[in-house]
């Protein structure tokens, strides 16, 4: 038996609850994972809530980790007992070992931890797909990045700025600033006391950006729209203070012929070529340094509690991991 996080109904942090699960032996394409350490995402809550729905109750909460083969199953190619492995998967990373197919692990580099791993997978290819499929970022470009100390922004003010953008981020208070700033954002905008449209076309002097990447949803739409160029790109790939609703295609027309996609990284690395050419993207910019991870908290496992509401209270900086 092992610990894991499950959730029985939706709800706040509240409904998950700590219980001992039987993980069993590995089917065939499968292996078993000691997990090492577990990312903590703003989709986890989405799951948690019921925003999005998991594919039955009770589940296991999280949706990434890192850790160690400990056994595996018939059929498996490319794998063995003790590879250090990353992954990112529907849900069930909250436990202490779990079983996952092999068809969406990554070995690990040498210079990559359990930690930086755990606080990178979702994030980094979230990262990678936005900077380098979704629109890819040239030198030159002009990038808006919303809630740029969050988890997902911060490496893209990095790998941005490596890319030759310059970037513009928006935050809550001067301290997530200073993140932002440190981490490559040239500009920063203090929605809570800027209007963030006026500033963008004071920084730009009205040249506005090439691409939005919008990770917060409702607050910040439709308003994004005006931070674009004609022909520019709207991302949303979050909504961590609420979805955007439904709205007129039309406004795409009215404001310059623009682009609109919320992408998720599932449809991206939706086989495990795509995966592996995506994480060896990943891993080379932050062996090299270009990019680096920051796990500014840790929890506990028994502590998720806590770490979903210091999340969903935006008291959370880069990347937060959970300890079995």
């Amino acid at each position: 038996m092992v610990k894991a996080v499950m959730v029985h109904e939706y709800g706040g942090p509240e409904v998950m609850k700590i219980e001992d699960v039987e993980v069993g032996k590995p089917g065939p394409g499968q292996v078993k994972v000691r997990n090492k350490a577990m990312g903590l995402n703003f989709i986890d809550t989405y799951f948690r809530s019921g925003l999005y729905k998991a594919p039955s109750l009770p589940f296991i909460a999280g949706n990434e980790a890192a850790g160690e083969i400990i056994e595996v199953g018939k059929g498996v190619r490319g794998f063995k007992v003790g590879d250090r492995v990353g992954y990112v998967s529907s849900l069930g990373s909250y436990a202490q070992e779990r079983l996952i197919d092999a068809r969406i692990l990554v070995k690990l580099p040498k210079k990559i931890s359990y930690e930086t791993a755990a606080g990178m997978m979702l994030k980094g290819l979230t990262a990678q797909y936005l900077l380098r499929q979704t629109f890819r970022v040239k030198r030159g470009n002009v990038i808006l990045v919303h809630a740029a100390a969050g988890g997902v922004g911060l490496l893209l003010c990095q790998w941005g700025k490596a890319l030759g953008a310059t970037v513009i981020g928006t935050v809550g208070s001067k301290e997530k600033g200073a993140l932002a700033k440190k981490a490559g954002a040239k500009h920063i905008i203090y929605y809570k006391d800027e209007n963030f449209v006026d500033r963008v076309r004071e920084i730009t002097k009205g040249k506005l950006c090439d691409v939005v990447y919008d990770g917060v949803g409702k607050d910040t739409f439709p308003a994004s729209l005006d931070c674009l160029k004609k022909r520019g790109m709207f991302a949303s790939f979050g909504s961590s203070s609420g979805p955007i609703e439904a709205f007129n295609i039309g406004l795409l027309v009215q404001k310059g012929s623009l682009f609109a996609t919320r992408p998720t990284l599932y449809d991206y690395a939706d086989t495990p070529a795509r995966l592996a050419a995506m994480a060896r993207d990943l891993f080379s910019v932050v062996a090299r340094g270009k990019v680096k991870i920051p796990v500014n908290k840790r929890y506990k496992l028994q502590d998720v509690v806590a770490a979903h509401e210091a999340l969903q209270g935006r008291q959370t900086t880069g990347s937060t991991i959970l300890i079995p």
